[in-house]
């Protein structure tokens, strides 16, 4: 390798690029350190981290988000045009014979699922962190994984004077209110906004009118608006922004979906790491919060990563580093026709996926010579069965790139990069 870069070299750099040591020699000679990879889960976001716990430096950085919830909403929405096209005025079509159908009776019987058993929407997120797990061992000396065991007790979350025989989930949660109100309000006074100051625990409905300390009637507020809203109603606190008054009732109300998925998922992923046969370590939520302010260091995904566990360095190496961001974006559709919002068919699907080698989603490089569209277009293709595809580039999207002038540079892969 260095004789050929010599080659091309002025005659007077010959002597000094000569006395070079060979690049493959001192690759081989230098030493690899191993790493650890960190993860923080999360519902809708996970952050991952590759450290070096000799050092403190952050070697990679990358937030996966999840399709969990898409997932969710694909199933719902195939479930009720399944049961409308069952129902509708149409021809006559034979229910499907499953194993579970009684013997003169149409009602099923509910399907026995076996221990540990999760929903595709749940698994969905388990398998994106495996997936990534194990791609970055492919490329990366990773010795150790580090994740964050956080629990969520809902009914600690909705019920505070739940006890004694009352409360059915065993231990209590490591995970405190005042954390999850935290998240759940975007670290903000509720009020005006304010961020970066002491947040207290304000109830919506004042507890001197009958309020009660469910989640549901709990938010964050700074102290001038605390002190300001006393026990005044919130409706005749925010008369005259009936926006914001609008906006705190409805995320007030909203469902602990997320919570619930954390804990679902914790220790299925706990055993699919364990399963890589590296040596797991678990660490709580406010270890991680721990680690996080004592190196003053700002919240988000992969630098909560990076803080998960004991292992985590006094000081860590966070210079440069900017984060991949990777979004699951799945591999397409199985449908063999796409319908309205009615449920009716409006226009085929064609079952082959692959032409001219390329399919829809692959990121290519296309060189056009010749004619309008004359230049470099770099994007995600959608593929067509004539040869010409589009493009979808920065700067909007390219019709009619013919499959010769396209080159490969990433392939489909059921994720998308920025």
């Amino acid at each position: 390798m260095r004789n050929c870069f010599v080659r091309f070299v002025g005659e007077e750099d010959r002597a000094t690029y000569a006395s070079l040591p060979d690049l493959k020699e001192s690759r081989l000679s230098a030493p690899v350190e191993p790493l650890r990879i960190k993860i923080d889960p999360g519902s809708r976001t996970t952050g991952l981290a590759l450290v070096n716990d000799a050092t403190g430096e952050v070697v990679l950085a990358a937030e996966i988000q999840h399709r969990g919830f898409a997932i969710k909403a694909s199933l719902k929405s195939r479930r009720e045009l399944r049961r409308f096209r069952r129902s509708r005025k149409t021809r006559y079509r034979q229910p499907p014979k499953h194993e579970w159908l009684i013997q003169g009776n149409k009602q099923p019987c509910p399907k026995q699922r076996r221990e540990g058993w999760l929903s595709p929407s749940l698994l969905s997120r388990v398998y994106n962190i495996e997936t990534w797990v194990k791609r970055l061992q492919k490329y990366a000396p990773i010795d150790a994984i580090s994740q964050e065991l956080v629990r969520f007790d809902t009914q600690i979350l909705q019920n505070p004077e739940i006890a004694g025989k009352e409360y059915q989930q065993g231990k209590l949660a490591g995970y405190e209110t005042r954390e999850y109100l935290l998240e759940k309000w975007n670290r903000k006074c509720a009020y005006c906004d304010i961020k970066d100051v002491p947040l207290q625990i304000e109830h919506i409905h004042p507890r001197a009118k009958g309020g009660s300390n469910r989640i549901s009637n709990l938010t964050l507020s700074c102290e001038k608006c605390n002190m300001k809203k006393g026990t005044k109603d919130i409706k005749a606190f925010l008369k005259k922004d009936p926006e914001r008054l609008n906006k705190i009732q409805s995320q007030a109300k909203q469902p602990l979906a997320d919570t619930a998925a954390v804990n679902s998922t914790r220790f299925n992923l706990l055993e699919v790491l364990k399963a890589t046969g590296l040596p797991v370590e678990t660490g709580s939520g406010g270890l991680t919060k721990f680690n996080r302010t004592t190196q003053n260091l700002e919240k988000t995904h992969w630098i909560d990563a990076a803080c998960v566990g004991t292992s985590t360095p006094q000081k860590l190496d966070i210079k440069g580093v900017k984060p991949l961001l990777i979004k699951a974006t799945g591999r397409g559709s199985r449908q063999s026709c796409r319908t309205d919002s009615h449920g009716f068919p409006i226009r085929h699907c064609a079952r082959v996926k692959v032409h001219f080698g390329f399919q829809t989603g692959d990121i290519v490089k296309a060189v056009v010579e010749k004619g309008k569209k004359i230049g470099t277009h770099i994007g995600r293709i959608a593929t067509r069965a004539t040869g010409s595809f589009n493009i979808s580039t920065i700067k909007g999207l390219v019709e009619g790139i013919s499959y010769k002038c396209c080159k490969a540079i990433h392939r489909k892969d059921g994720y998308g990069y920025q």
